[in-house]
């Protein structure tokens, strides 16, 4: 089946072979639990990212990028398919039928499929999400020519791993054997990146970079942390807790986000060296909205006042900072409202290296926008969520709904106004509310794995 999809494909891959030159690699750069605050493009104060700042400075900041999902696994499928939560495989970390994780099939096409079918070399470094060890879903069938890093969410929350897997193998971290902290997993993902970039400086190359840092646990090497140690007032440890009861949550936390930062640099570095950069078109996003862990969303302004935090389809949840930059093509130092989201990428990345995009896929090319040729899209944007209860958001317009359980009222929010979402409009929308409840309906197809329901997922 995935043949047949692939076809078409193929034969413009055939037919651009001869200008592959002119073609730009990708690189997309996806952190993890990254809010939208909390880098200096977009308000950070408390915490350096300068290889960011310069990225913004040569490209174009993005302030209404939606991240696929609020959680993981599900802004990773739509990353991969093109298609919203509404229709794509996985819209969960965890299944409701039984199944544990719910991988990703033979006959979903993928962005590394499409990429590979057009000529790229293609690899993927950091977490996965989407397929666990024999499983028709990891990368190495869907796509990847080379692959290193966490299959498993919860796995990849772990800094110091004593495994880890290169393409169908899971081989041995010696640093890390018996408890030793010799090596950060983070940073073993840079160095797989720079690897694949150095092999593959003669070609076109897809490089999808989905960073663990900063998720959950709170651990960075410690000449990353001395930096901050000190630094900022921490919380009494009972206000912490679990796995981030740690003695400086907050110089910990801002400690992650700079050596995000560091690496991003180290990469940049690598185009530089091999004289890449005008011929690169380098995205850096997250996952989903800022976790509430520890206060510290709240310490560092993470949400930049959006509603919400990860798991919720508030703004606070799905809006991710974008970055985009590409010498002479992207406007540098500008910032854009286009809307636009994850499933936009694999259309877009088709787009630019001249690929015909698979059937049934939600996103469009957002290369004009990229560009700054255009300013505004049409048509809505949909979500649903499942780890607590199904709940669904919609966006048209400067409009939005959210219903954050199948009972529960429809609230309208007008972004453009009131992007916090303090003020529900629904009463004097009547007709968005109306077209909301039609589009909660028609926009999504059933899922076996995630049906409607009012309760929380017992089996996670």
């Amino acid at each position: 089946m995935k043949a047949l999809l692939l076809l078409p494909l193929l034969l413009t891959a055939t037919a651009f072979a001869a200008s592959s030159a002119q073609r730009p690699n990708i690189v997309f750069i996806m952190a993890d639990d990254l809010g939208y605050g909390d880098i200096g493009p977009f308000g950070q104060k408390l915490i350096r990212t300068p290889n960011l700042d310069r990225l913004a400075a040569e490209g174009t900041c993005f302030t209404q990028y939606y991240a696929g999902g609020s959680v993981c696994s599900p802004t990773r499928s739509v990353l991969m398919t093109g298609q919203h939560t509404g229709h794509t495989r996985i819209r969960g970390n965890h299944g409701q039928t039984g199944l544990a994780r719910v991988p990703l099939k033979a006959s979903d096409v993928t962005v590394a499929e499409v990429m590979k079918s057009a000529g790229y070399a293609t690899a993927i470094a950091g977490k996965w999400g989407l397929g666990e060890p024999g499983t028709e879903g990891i990368p190495n069938r869907q796509g990847f020519d080379r692959w290193f890093g966490y299959l498993n969410n919860d796995l990849a929350e772990f800094y110091y791993p004593e495994k880890i897997w290169r393409n169908e193998e899971e081989i041995t971290l010696p640093g890390n054997i018996g408890g030793r902290r010799g090596q950060y997993s983070n940073d073993l993902m840079t160095e797989e990146a720079l690897s694949f970039i150095d092999d593959h400086r003669a070609r076109p190359f897809f490089l999808y970079l989905a960073y663990t840092i900063p998720h959950s646990l709170l651990e960075v090497p410690e000449d990353s942390l001395v930096e901050y140690r000190g630094k900022f007032p921490e919380p009494a440890a009972e206000a912490t807790g679990g796995k981030n009861n740690v003695p400086e949550p907050r110089g910990t936390f801002a400690a992650m986000v700079t050596r995000l930062d560091r690496e991003v640099g180290r990469v940049l570095g690598r185009l530089q060296k091999h004289g890449l950069e005008k011929n690169t078109v380098v995205f850096f996003c997250s996952d989903n909205g800022a976790p509430n862990r520890a206060g510290l969303a709240d310490y560092f302004g993470s949400t930049a006042g959006f509603r919400g935090h990860k798991g919720s389809l508030f703004e606070g949840g799905i809006r991710a900072p974008m970055i985009v930059r590409w010498p002479g093509q992207v406007p540098a130092g500008k910032r854009s409202d286009y809307a636009w989201g994850g499933w936009d990428v694999l259309p877009t990345a088709a787009a630019l290296a001249g690929a015909a995009t698979p059937p049934g896929i939600d996103g469009i090319s957002v290369v004009p926008a990229l560009r700054g040729e255009v300013k505004e899209r049409s048509g809505h944007f949909y979500w649903e969520h499942h780890q607590k209860t199904f709940s669904q958001a919609v966006r048209e317009g400067r409009l939005k709904a959210v219903r954050e359980t199948p009972s529960a009222p429809i609230l309208v929010f007008d972004l453009a106004a009131d992007p916090a979402e303090t003020r529900d409009l629904a009463a004097s929308q009547p007709a968005f509310v109306a077209r909301a409840k039609e589009l909660f309906r028609t926009a999504r197809s059933e899922s076996e794995h995630w049906p409607i329901t009012e309760k929380k997922n017992k089996t996670r």
